[in-house]
């Protein structure tokens, strides 16, 4: 990397947690400049502006808990070991973000719903991308026998995310993971039961 792109680097690795905590208006460019420790001249010569820092930052946050998550599933090869993997990574969620401050997916979307379309856009395009691996997961359990036939993937695929998600903002705002928790379990006893093929 030239010293221009590790400057980049450090300065999106700087704000992302920024962002996830405090959210896009809850962040200023003082802040960033206290966490990195460059001086405005020091932002502006490597972005154009905040919302630039915003969208990179997000994506970065995105990265880390989809490599995060890429990296629980390794080891699984049957979908039933992917969902019940995907289960397992978000019980330390609340306790260990892959990135400080939460869910960045979720942070962004409430935030970025109504106020800041450029961070919307790219919040449904992580929604969609998550969404789809879900469905290809169910839908390979499906294929392959593993899944009833009568499963719908895209219906169980949007209720797990839903759960999840949902599960994620009530942890939070209780300061109680084990609402995650059964919830999670909740989900693990639908594959299980009502899900996987007899």
């Amino acid at each position: 990397m030239t010293k221009g792109e590790r400057t980049r680097q450090l300065i999106i690795e700087k704000a992302a947690p920024l962002f996830n905590k405090n959210g896009y208006a809850g962040t200023s460019l003082s802040d960033i400049m206290e966490a990195t420790g460059l001086a405005k001249g020091g932002l502006y010569g490597n972005f154009k502006n905040k919302d630039e820092i915003a969208a990179l930052t997000f994506e970065y946050a995105i990265s880390k808990v989809k490599t995060a998550i890429m990296m629980k599933l390794s080891d699984c090869h049957t979908s039933q070991e992917k969902l019940v993997g995907i289960l397992q990574f978000y019980r330390s969620y609340i306790t260990h973000p892959p990135i400080a401050g939460g869910c960045p997916l979720l942070n962004t979307s409430v935030e970025a719903d109504d106020s800041f379309p450029f961070l919307k856009t790219r919040a449904r395009a992580a929604q969609n991308e998550m969404l789809g691996s879900l469905v290809k997961i169910f839908q390979e359990g499906k294929k392959n026998g593993e899944l009833r036939e009568t499963i719908q993937p895209q219906k169980e695929a949007e209720n797990m995310y839903a759960l999840i998600e949902g599960g994620i903002v009530m942890a939070k705002i209780n300061d109680n993971p084990a609402i995650l928790h059964r919830i999670l379990d909740r989900i693990r006893e639908h594959i299980e039961n009502d899900l996987a093929a007899r």
